[in-house]
């Protein structure tokens, strides 16, 4: 038996996972929050704190059942600086500060079109050129004396091994700084003056190296244990398909982000004013991608609530065309800038959830028509757990919509970047429910009223 010790650092929790490498479960989870600090300089990444943490659970883990690897995978928009003596330079910005839309006409006259990169123009730090373009500006005297930008989940994989690494697909993901056509770097580093300092990037399945002789002391692991040189995670979500899946097919990873990956799409321009970008998977594959922050939006809606919907929640929705009209979170996705309303105020709990349920469907059905998805369209993730979700998407996608039968996301996707030879999981296909009909006439009454509205739809 094989055990895969998984850091997974997502934007609103960082997970230690071990994973079992046969029926890629989780056998034991421990989390903590991940809240950034306040500063100085700047709302930043706790990297201590969570470092303590994984160290702390990997001598658990290892001692209650034996760890054979470790892989990585973390949000993505994030790298971390480290001085020529690979220190820390400076504390690694949350990518949701506003401080680089300060500068942004300056980074906008500096930064690579659309059609170099892929990566669309996005607010606060979420073009990771962006963050850095701020930083640098804002403080001189560290560009003398930076040695190294490294992504972020091989940040974790160099304090594990000492050895510095990037990865295809965190540099692939709307940095501005890869050239996704061509693998390699953009125009935009030479331009800032980075040449030199970005790690070459690696295959994340690739081997990173060994655990550091100090650290294996420390935690009781093997100095001989691998680690993987690490992924983004929604392209771990997606990893498990790419191996044994044929195209045409969509991934949509569901977190905290909703981000739908389409494999073998129909060609067709990309709107980058709509949060359509082009990731690049584990391959090394550029592949068109679309996003909003669908898990953030269905907690800001829940607020708490603990509700079931019943068949007349569901029949009052319809009855009465409630539903949400984007944007519940405008600073990203396909409905940028714009502000969410009701139709229709629900007058239960359960109604709320159901309207909330199928516009998170009918906002990632319009994610999947942006970037020219085919065939299956395959849910990780929470939301593949919420039936009105699935209901509403399976009545929109008549290729078929799927969920996987055993665990899959980002921690099970992470792990197979240590088990060469595996193929994709089985899922289970969701045919159109018996309210298959009026749940595409509710969907055209949707878009109708976002097209009344004066948004795109």
């Amino acid at each position: 038996m094989t055990h895969i010790a998984v850091i997974d650092i997502g934007k609103t929790n960082a997970k230690l996972a071990l994973v079992d490498g046969e029926s890629l479960t989780e056998i034991a989870v421990v989390t903590r929050p991940n809240r950034p600090l306040v500063g100085p300089p700047w709302p930043h990444a706790d990297l201590e704190g969570h470092w303590q943490f994984f160290l702390a659970n990997l001598t658990q883990f290892n001692r209650d059942h034996g760890v054979d690897a470790i892989s990585v995978t973390t949000h993505g928009a994030a790298a971390v600086l480290l001085d020529r003596s690979a220190r820390l330079a400076v504390p690694m910005l949350d990518y949701e500060h506003h401080g680089p839309d300060m500068l942004h006409r300056r980074y906008d006259a500096l930064r690579p079109p659309f059609e170099e990169t892929g990566s669309p123009r996005l607010p606060a730090g979420l073009n990771l050129g962006a963050q850095l373009h701020w930083i640098l500006e804002t403080h001189p005297d560290l560009s003398g004396g930076l040695g190294h930008i490294v992504t972020y989940p091989q940040y974790w994989g160099w304090r594990l091994t000492g050895q510095l690494a990037s990865d295809v697909t965190s540099l692939g993901c709307h940095t501005d700084l890869w050239d996704p056509w061509n693998g390699r770097l953009s125009s935009l580093v030479d331009r800032m003056g980075l040449g030199g300092m970005i790690p070459a990037a690696r295959r994340s399945n690739d081997v990173l190296g060994t655990l550091r002789q100090d650290l294996a002391a420390e935690t009781g692991l093997p100095a001989a244990t691998p680690v993987a040189v690490g992924i983004h995670d929604s392209n771990a979500s997606l990893y498990p398909y790419v191996l044994g899946r044929q195209a045409p097919f969509t991934a949509v990873s569901t977190g905290t982000w909703v981000v739908a990956m389409a494999v073998g799409a129909a060609p067709q321009k990309l709107d980058a004013r709509r949060d359509v970008l082009v990731n690049v998977n584990a391959l090394g594959q550029p592949v068109p991608s679309a996003r909003f922050m669908g898990g953030r939006e269905y907690e800001l809606i829940r607020a708490g609530s603990t509700a079931q919907p019943d068949e007349r929640d569901r029949d009052e929705v319809l009855k009465k065309a409630m539903m949400i009209l984007p944007a519940i979170e405008p600073g990203s996705g396909p409905f940028q800038g714009r502000e969410m309303r009701w139709t229709t105020r629900p007058q239960t709990e359960g109604q709320r959830l159901v309207a909330l349920s199928w516009y998170l469907a009918l906002m990632t059905e319009t994610c999947l028509g942006l970037i020219g998805a085919r065939g299956p369209t395959i849910i990780e993730g929470p939301f593949a757990r919420n039936s009105d979700f699935i209901d509403m998407l399976a009545a929109l996608r008549p290729d078929g919509v799927e969920t996987a039968i055993s665990a899959t996301g980002t921690s099970a996707g992470a792990a197979l970047l240590c088990l060469p030879g595996s193929g994709a999981p089985k899922t289970l296909r969701h045919s159109p429910s018996e309210q298959g009909a009026a749940l595409r006439d509710y969907a055209r009454q949707w878009r109708a009223a976002v097209i009344a509205a004066g948004q795109p739809g």
